[in-house]
């Protein structure tokens, strides 16, 4: 990876900060350009360990005359693009921000990748293109047919990014993760929220009956996927990325609270989310295959190692509270 520029939108969200404090130390700090608009979820703190390991700008994706200037000064030779609107309640409320920044952003970036050259664009999609699936898994070959507004969005990048890897042979390739979690996870999710309401005395707010199911990917296991697609992807494919760690969302909430040492009944039920998916499961086989992957943390280890990170950040959680208080009330 000597002498590769990178740029890396998103770059102080969730994933993206773990991309880039996984890469940092791999790269020169003049080759990692990292980009972000700073909304309510982006958030440099995240990327405090590795600091001056990298360039950063500020900046909206949507901004067609920045994102130019940004590309026509930095001549980057790859992209990683984790830019976006990403959290389904929100989409729910609001989906223009989201049709916006998923859709128009990444087309922005594309064009402006095409225009100077990148050699490899990254795309991070999500399993929520694929709708839910009652049994069996979903393949890169399943039908893409999303059900809420955040993964219509981000199934729109999805389709467009595979239509410019048709009409132009644009050089991307497409990721679709499952369930992230992990440390300096912003506590709208339900991991993260859900510690927050245990440390504050409160109780786990818990969708419908707690039935559905997803896939829990530890988000240091999902940036070593990233990074290895980035590495040894085929260039116009795209690779699933699930850890096989099913769990109902119950039985999350109740692992998280044994995890917490609280008491068993610290949840409640509230009104199911418009439109909830009752399951999504990938079948991940390619790139465990063909690059090698394999998940490093299951359910149980990556929940504890989570506590014992929000446990020692716990001021960093609260000063979201305020936020998370106007979502949730």
């Amino acid at each position: 990876m000597k002498n590769k520029k990178i740029l890396i939108t998103g770059a102080a969200g969730f994933i993206g900060s773990a991309f880039v404090r996984l890469i940092a130390g791999k790269y020169a700090a003049s080759d990692i350009v990292v980009v972000d608009k700073l909304t309510y979820a982006g958030d440099l703190k995240r990327l405090e360990p590795v600091k001056g390991k990298f360039k950063f700008y500020k900046t909206d994706i949507c901004n067609k005359k920045q994102i130019d200037r940004i590309f026509a000064q930095e001549k980057p030779d790859t992209v990683l693009h984790f830019a976006a609107e990403s959290h389904v309640d929100r989409s729910i409320t609001n989906p223009t921000v989201f049709i916006e920044t998923n859709i128009k952003g990444t087309q922005i970036l594309m064009d402006a990748a095409r225009k100077y050259g990148v050699k490899k664009f990254i795309f991070i999609s999500t399993d929520e293109v694929y709708g839910e699936i009652a049994n069996g898994k979903f393949n890169e070959k399943s039908q893409i047919k999303p059900n809420s507004p955040y993964s219509a969005s981000k199934a729109a990048a999805d389709l467009l990014v595979q239509a410019y890897i048709r009409t132009y042979r644009f050089p991307a390739v497409i990721i679709r993760p499952s369930n992230n979690y992990g440390p300096w996870q912003y506590p709208e999710k339900l991991l993260p929220l859900a510690i927050l309401r245990i440390l504050g005395g409160g109780k786990i707010p818990v969708y419908g009956r707690g039935i559905n199911v997803r896939e829990w990917l530890y988000v240091e296991d999902c940036v070593r996927g990233v990074l290895l697609v980035l590495q040894k992807g085929k260039i116009g494919e795209a690779y699933n990325l699930g850890s096989s760690c099913e769990s109902r969302n119950i039985d999350t909430v109740k692992l998280l609270l044994k995890t917490l040492n609280a008491a068993p009944d610290r949840f409640e039920f509230v009104k199911d989310r418009l439109g909830h998916d009752i399951r999504y499961s990938l079948d991940s086989g390619r790139i465990r295959k063909e690059l090698g992957w394999r998940p490093r943390f299951k359910l149980v280890q990556g929940l504890k190692s989570t506590v014992d990170w929000s446990l020692k950040h716990e001021n960093w959680l609260k000063s979201k509270l305020k936020d998370i208080n106007k979502l949730y009330k």
